[in-house]
């Protein structure tokens, strides 16, 4: 599993010019689910995002998580983060999960951030989406399975 976590100011995802989902400040979490993982990979990986001190205190510290601050999360489903580009100019997704499972893993990611208590507004899987945010620092950071779950 591969999330990119983006500190945003607003975010919103739009399907054909609408907005489905949209959040004031926090996170873009985009969220690739490759074979193999599990409902509790995902869950510790929501755990870790939700938990990330990746926001300033009084301070100007990076010191409070996404919880402290209020902040939403806007989940976007996105396999091409598991993108195998190491031959040739196409890249290869056979690291992504199939559809089915993706889904409902996706949905338990976003569901175990909800029962965090964070506003999670999402994406629609598998849909042609815009996304827009304005970023936050930026601030910009990588969490993958295979290094924090061994």
């Amino acid at each position: 599993m591969k999330v990119i976590l983006q500190r945003s100011l607003h975010a919103d995802v739009r399907i054909n010019h609408e907005i489905v989902g949209q959040i004031d400040h926090g996170l873009v979490a985009l969220v690739g689910i490759a074979h193999g993982d599990t409902a509790e990979t995902v869950r510790t990986i929501a755990d870790k995002t939700a938990n990330l001190r990746i926001f300033s205190d009084d301070a100007g510290k990076m010191n409070r998580n996404v919880i402290d601050t209020g902040g939403g999360i806007l989940a976007i489903s996105q396999f091409t983060l598991l993108a195998d580009c190491r031959k040739g100019r196409r890249p290869s997704f056979t690291g992504a999960a199939s559809p089915d499972i993706a889904r409902e893993l996706y949905e338990t990611y976003a569901d175990h951030l909800a029962s965090l208590g964070i506003h999670v507004a999402r994406g629609i899987f598998a849909a042609d989406m815009a996304v827009s945010l304005t970023n936050d620092g930026p601030v910009t950071i990588i969490l993958d399975s295979n290094e924090i779950i061994r």
